[in-house]
């Protein structure tokens, strides 16, 4: 089964210099329909002004993963990382005991958008880690390159739960498949474009929810980018 979360009916708040996107409730938005889905927390799709950004704040027992489409992000921690995050950057930071962080867009003319990902973890007051990889156009496009998994296999990031999250560019009527465990769930993202996933259309912004599906086909109904959570 297939179902999709809409775009449109996502948390919706423009603060000037954020203008912000939540898939699943977050600070001021709430709808008890979808307070995450599986250990998937959070799906924030946030555009930030040049020059502005998160100021230093604290976050504990997260997995928080960064992915960039468009811009540049410069992020600082209390850990001692500094650090600029571009598109197929993924950044991963487990808040554990408690970190604090903050992250700008430090261009003059240009904005930043990305997708700010939370999962739980599946153990608790772990120490705070931090870990960025980049992963090239190339490995991403017409495939389903793996990002983040929890024993970090392929040259992913590693996040502290059973997860496996890919990401893939797909040009206009590119096609890819996906063989999944029946038992287990996935939830797909789309960051851009249009797919379908078993004839199911899912338009930039949707989230696809699948359960009780072994086989996945995903196609480019216009190019597209899109992350696939594989949830247990």
């Amino acid at each position: 089964m297939i179902t999709i979360r809409g775009a449109k009916e996502r948390g919706h708040f423009d603060h000037g210099w954020l203008n912000t996107y939540h898939t699943f409730s977050f600070d001021q938005y709430y709808d008890p329909r979808y307070m995450g889905f599986r250990n998937l927390r959070v799906i924030n799709e946030d555009f930030v002004a040049a020059g502005r950004g998160f100021p230093m704040h604290g976050h504990r027992d997260m997995e928080i993963i960064t992915y960039i489409l468009e811009g540049a992000l410069q992020h600082e921690d209390s850990m001692g990382n500094g650090s600029v995050i571009r598109p197929g950057d993924v950044q991963r930071m487990s808040a554990g005991t408690g970190v604090r962080h903050s992250e700008k867009n430090g261009s003059a003319d240009e904005r930043v958008h990305l997708l700010q990902i939370w999962i739980l973890p599946d153990t608790l007051n772990l120490e705070p880690e931090y870990e960025q990889k980049a992963f090239s156009e190339d490995e991403r496009r017409g495939q389903l390159r793996l990002i983040a998994s929890a024993d970090g296999r392929d040259g992913s990031v590693r996040v502290h739960q059973d997860v496996s999250v890919f990401a893939s560019m797909l040009g206009a009527d590119q096609i890819v498949k996906y063989d999944m465990d029946a038992t287990r769930f996935a939830w797909i993202q789309v960051a851009r474009g249009s797919i379908s996933v078993n004839d199911t259309v899912a338009q930039q912004g949707d989230g696809a929810i699948v359960m009780g599906e072994s086989s996945l086909q995903i196609v480019a109904n216009k190019p597209s980018e899109l992350l696939l959570f594989d949830l247990a």
